[in-house]
């Protein structure tokens, strides 16, 4: 088995598969054989799994998680992605749109979980 990336709660945005497929390595080992920081590692993925997978019915296919400090970012990128943004808006009117507000109108459709003590949200 190949060695998975480690996961923290710094990231931005996580894929539930990257944290199944980090429990996975991790869990391949005896708990004597992981140093403290990889044990620490193992329970906070656990408990992430466990709280995150029971609001997201992708976890195992791929949800993902996206950290509060980082949403607002994330739902300008989605609005743009999905084209809910016209491309041609003139500059005047798309540089004042209220990202927060409409962040917090897209969080209506997302749960938040903690991570080791960071709020993330998933859908």
């Amino acid at each position: 088995m190949t060695q998975s990336n480690k996961i923290t709660n710094y990231e931005d945005v996580i894929d539930s598969r990257d944290v199944i497929e980090r429990i996975d390595y991790l869990q391949t080992f005896e708990e004597s054989e992981l140093d403290e920081s990889e044990n620490e590692e193992l329970k906070n993925l656990l408990s992430l799994q466990e709280e995150a997978e029971g609001y997201s019915e992708d976890w195992k296919y791929g949800s993902t998680l996206i950290r509060d400090s980082y949403f607002v970012e994330y739902a300008e990128e989605l609005v743009r992605d999905i084209g809910d943004l016209p491309q041609d808006l003139p500059s005047y009117i798309e540089n004042n749109i209220d990202w927060e507000g409409v962040a917090d109108a897209i969080k209506e459709d997302y749960t938040n979980v903690d991570f080791d003590g960071v709020e993330y949200w998933i859908r």
